[in-house]
């Protein structure tokens, strides 16, 4: 397999709130990385098609909903790479935008009841135990090998910044770069936003990866996973119109959303360099696409 390339650039922007309370705010532009497996889903696939191929496993078979970001990564880099791929889907079938771009890729699509869902493993082994060439992927690409290639990020990084934010649904892509900070004993200190209600348990789970500190900010999770407030779509509005960059209402929308509010509150103290972890996944904006009409 050829190396997987990163290309993510770093770029300020602004705007008075910044001016206002003497900050710098950089965008780690991840989303930039490709088209399809951008972001966060690149770096965490990295690892994963490489153990892949190095296993012989050539049919790549893994979970999300019907929107996911994941799902459609992994569809394109199965084709871009020379797999096979299956996509387990959450709920009633149904047909969408981002599951037509996932069969356009060739992934083969299996939707399962809620109950089932939740038991990945054996819905691995019950339809694909006869099939020596299947592996396992966790939905969003959770685990060891998705820590490790976020971890790399840290070290694309070519000035020191005093904080760095990113959203969070696994805790996977927070515990990476945690990780890369450690690595390199850089000071930064690491905001984490859930992008879901009720996500403190994933403190102990990150935890288990590193001890370098950080901070969670467990109330931008505007009423839930996929749930969104008329106050984010506004804003998304309004820092796609001010800064060029699109975001979307799942993870980054809420992200930037919490950036600007805890700079406004006043959370970081003048002077600070603030980096913004962009982690792609765009095409999350389809699931609520009505409301920006």
């Amino acid at each position: 397999m050829k190396d997987l390339v990163i290309h993510s650039p770093v770029e300020q922007i602004f705007d008075p709130l910044f001016v206002e309370k003497e900050v710098k705010v950089f965008v780690k532009r991840d989303d930039m990385i490709h088209p399809i497996i951008s972001g966060n889903k690149w770096r965490k696939l990295k690892y994963i098609l490489s153990d892949a191929e190095k296993l012989n496993k050539k049919h790549l078979v893994t979970f999300g909903g019907a929107f996911s970001n994941h799902l459609l990564a992994t569809a394109c880099a199965a084709a871009k790479f020379g797999f096979r791929s299956t996509g387990i889907v959450r709920g009633d079938e149904v047909k969408n935008e981002v599951l037509m771009l996932c069969r356009l890729f060739g992934m083969d699509l299996l939707f399962a009841d809620r109950t089932s869902y939740n038991d990945k493993p054996a819905l691995f082994r019950k339809h694909f135990s006869e099939d020596s060439e299947a592996i396992f992927i966790d939905e969003g690409g959770a685990g060891e090998p998705g820590i490790k290639g976020c971890s790399e990020l840290v070290a694309e990084l070519h000035e020191n910044y005093d904080h760095i934010i990113c959203a969070a649904g696994t805790g996977t892509t927070a515990a990476g770069i945690l990780k890369g900070l450690e690595n390199l004993s850089l000071k930064s200190r690491m905001h984490i936003v859930p992008v879901l209600k009720g996500a403190g348990f994933l403190k102990a789970e990150i935890e288990v990866h590193t001890d370098h500190p950080f901070e969670m900010h467990l109330e931008y999770h505007a009423g839930g996973y996929a749930k969104t407030s008329d106050e984010l779509i506004e804003f998304i509005r309004y820092f796609c119109k001010t800064t060029g960059i699109l975001i979307e209402p799942v993870y980054t929308g809420k992200m930037f959303y919490a950036l600007y509010d805890l700079i406004r509150k006043g959370h970081f103290p003048a002077g600070s360099k603030i980096l913004a972890i962009h982690t792609g996944g765009l095409t999350g904006i389809l699931s609520m696409s009505s409301k920006f009409y």
